[in-house]
């Protein structure tokens, strides 16, 4: 039945993958939104939670950084701490979109999303 179709019938196999690849990104991006990484600084003092979107959702201080004179020390572990878990987040996104690509039979270099 496809005998003169040439490469259309690996085309239609093309784009119902393209169409799975698609569906997996959307779950995947979801998902994304309710993993949580931690990051820290200050040797756990600072602790800033995130999503790995890389959404800040929560920061934790020990209230014995808390000193007039330590001002700039504490911001300077609010921000470390913050970059922490942004890097993490980052880090497991890409994480999760590797496991996805080799789910789905493609390259392990490929990135996701495109």
């Amino acid at each position: 039945m496809f005998k003169g179709l040439g490469g259309l019938g690996d085309m239609a196999g093309m784009m119902k993958k393209a169409q799975e690849i698609q569906s997996k990104m959307g779950e995947m991006q979801d998902e994304l939104h309710n993993i949580m990484v931690v990051g820290e600084a200050g040797a756990g003092l600072v602790k800033a939670t995130a999503s790995a979107k890389g959404d800040l959702k929560s920061l934790d201080i020990d209230p014995s950084i808390f000193n007039g004179d330590d001002k700039e020390v504490v911001e300077d572990l609010i921000l470390a701490a913050v970059k922490d878990a942004q890097a993490k987040a980052a880090e497991r996104a890409q994480d999760e979109m590797t496991k996805l690509s080799e789910g789905l039979g493609l390259p392990k270099d490929m990135k996701l999303p495109f």
